[in-house]
């Protein structure tokens, strides 16, 4: 089973910037198409933003699109996440995983996690 690592997230002023990076553990990282979620205090874990396995496609949460940008680099094992004008809605444990499951239908693609590839997520926290 991969490790996924999370790293980048500290506690920003809005409108700043962060870059979250998780690294995998597993060398059949390239095979799988990898997503970014999150959790608020108080609410589920919800989905972010997602990339295929070549990072052909792409798919973002509506309320981070010209916001967010994740890529991912197959060579180094690691997802990344950049995010732009954060906002305090932002605030929320960030968490990676593969996605076990991924689908494009009409253009729009969705990631389902893997429920066993929980990592321990990475706190981003922004104030106003």
């Amino acid at each position: 089973q991969a490790q996924l690592v999370e790293s980048g997230g500290r506690s920003v002023q809005a409108g700043e910037s962060l870059r979250l990076s998780c690294l995998a553990s597993e060398s059949t990282f390239s095979n799988y198409a990898m997503g970014w979620f999150r959790q608020a205090p108080g609410k589920g874990r919800e989905f972010v933003a997602a990339i295929d396995s070549d990072g052909g496609g792409i798919e973002y949460t509506y309320s981070v699109k010209g916001r967010f940008t994740v890529s991912r680099d197959n060579v180094k094992n690691t997802l990344f996440l950049q995010m732009s004008s954060l906002v305090p809605e932002d605030t929320a444990v960030y968490y990676c995983n593969k996605c076990a499951f991924w689908s494009s239908l009409g253009g729009v693609h969705t990631c389902t996690p893997d429920s066993d590839a929980w990592g321990q997520g990475t706190q981003v926290t922004i104030s106003s």
